[in-house]
């Protein structure tokens, strides 16, 4: 038999003892009077004459997290939402029953505690035990230490251990709440409403990305995860809901890596009457809001280096940085000259060989421009062939009005001038739909309904997608954005890697 068969065996045999005592094993709703980091924020400075005074009377659950047995009388830590409390538990002050409870308490088990807040010898807060009571059996066994749990596949795949073992791992989340919290209260106060569109969709658009396809029985037709909400979004537009935004998963079903994810959550936000300068103002303002709002400073220091949040942030021409650092212009370069731009950056002349279009200038800007774009930087302006759904510079025909934020040379955020022009719209998507005809699965889809509402008139409009995925990653310095989805996408447990 292994250890941890064992430990199952004797764990198991524990659970009968607890029910023999007269506890549920998995026991029932338990009236709580404080959490334990409501208790360390309240009683922390009080001194052990001002609890002595006081007797300050909680009644408490958590996680047994350590346990230290002394003849007659020990301690314990209790473990809530990342914080810990300690526990002392005397034979002649809790029954016999309560006390043999304690005795067979096992490290992760989840207990009540029902006493009055006092200070050890050692200073330490502790509750004084008076009546102790049962709530739930760990079978398993927990991480060494509570700290041990550094194999990324586990923390991953059994998130819930994760949290169990990692209390660093719950602030991130909650981190990542008080973001999507801090952006929906800013969307509000500038008049905009939540609003829902399909997850399932006939077509899907909005991005140059491949979906992934199911099948609806019923109406026996295919459909697609949606890749962008924004379609759907400017449809409202057009029918007079002025300004909305959705916070919600996108699917994609493209490569893994450290910064992207088939599901991730991205919040879009439209406003009719405004265009991509007003857009700029407005994802400085929020993106700061943010900031601050997580951080406590608009000042940061990510990797070593310090990161200024303070609008207004630099404006970066698309064309101009490209042509700055690999000596092309993307407007009128041949696709042989940016190929060779790639190679040049050490990019397989294979691979390069692969890209055509508007993924031939991504790729270019990605080898030569991202990584140098480490303070909040919106790079403005972006050649038409990278913008089917951005509405053509004023200025320049061969240009969008479009921006992206950048930060430490990864992209947070993507926004434009919206395209409202119905026979510019449809042409766009003829393109689109012979670059798919040449091989690219990534172009986008012939939407003939969403052509359809924009004869109905949409207003000239501004909109913004912003990768909360990303934003989360940076703002709790996590370097992959596994860490921050709760549950990432992972492969069978068991296969091939």
């Amino acid at each position: 038999m292994s250890l941890e068969d064992e430990l199952l065996e004797q764990r198991v045999k524990r659970t009968a003892e607890i029910e023999a005592l007269g506890f549920r094993a998995y026991g029932e709703r338990f009236d709580f009077t404080h959490t334990i980091p409501q208790i360390l924020a309240t009683e922390s400075a009080k001194s052990a004459e001002e609890l002595a005074a006081a007797k300050p009377q909680v009644r408490i659950a958590g996680r047994v997290q350590t346990i230290r047995r002394m003849g007659k009388a020990g301690f314990l830590h209790l473990m809530q939402s990342g914080e810990r409390l300690q526990v002392y538990v005397r034979k002649d002050a809790v029954s016999e029953r309560e006390y043999s409870l304690y005795e067979l308490l096992d490290l992760g088990d989840i207990a009540g505690v029902e006493g009055y807040l006092f200070r050890t010898r050692t200073g330490e807060l502790t509750v004084h035990a008076e009546k102790l009571t049962f709530l739930s059996k760990i079978l398993l066994t927990m991480p060494e230490k509570w700290h041990g749990l550094e194999d990324v596949e586990i923390r991953y795949r059994q998130r819930y251990l994760d949290l169990i073992a990692n209390p660093e791992s719950q602030k991130i989340f909650v981190t990542r709440a008080r973001i999507i919290s801090s952006l929906r209260r800013q969307l509000e106060q500038r008049g905009f409403i939540e609003v829902e569109t399909p997850m399932m969709q006939p077509l899907y658009g909005g991005a140059a990305a491949r979906p992934f396809v199911t099948h609806h029985n019923t109406l026996d037709m295919p459909l697609y995860l949606r890749i962008a909400d924004e379609l759907y979004l400017k449809r409202l537009l057009v029918g007079g809901l002025e300004r909305v935004y959705e916070i919600g998963h996108d699917f994609r079903n493209e490569g893994m890596d450290r910064t992207h994810s088939p599901e991730f959550t991205m919040l879009e936000f439209y406003e009719a009457y405004a265009d991509y300068h007003e857009m700029m103002g407005t994802v400085e303002a929020m993106i700061a809001g943010v900031v601050q709002h997580a951080a406590g400073s608009l000042k940061l220091e990510r990797d070593g280096v310090a990161l200024d949040f303070t609008p207004p942030w630099p404006r970066v021409s698309f064309v101009e940085s490209v042509r700055e650092r690999a000596g092309v212009d993307v407007r009128t370069a041949a696709e042989a000259d940016l190929r060779a731009a790639l190679v040049r950056r050490g990019v397989a002349p294979e691979v390069a060989a692969t890209h055509t279009g508007g993924k031939l200038v991504d790729e270019v800007f990605k080898a030569y421009v991202e990584p140098h774009l480490v303070q909040p930087t919106l790079v403005i302006d972006h050649p038409k062939v990278l913008s089917p759904l951005a509405r053509v510079h004023r200025g320049d025909p061969a240009l969008t009005e479009r921006f992206e934020l950048f930060v430490q040379g990864l992209e947070l955020a993507n926004a434009f001038s919206e395209l409202n022009d119905p026979d510019d719209q449809r042409a766009r998507f003829e393109d689109q739909s012979r670059q798919r005809a040449a091989g690219d699965d990534e172009a986008q889809q012939y939407d003939a309904d969403y052509v359809r509402a924009l004869e109905y008139g949409m207003p000239p409009a501004g909109g913004v997608g912003v990768g909360i995925d990303r934003l989360v990653m940076l703002l709790t310095g996590q370097p992959s954005i596994r860490d921050v989805i709760l549950f990432p996408t992972m492969r069978p447990e068991g296969s091939a890697r």
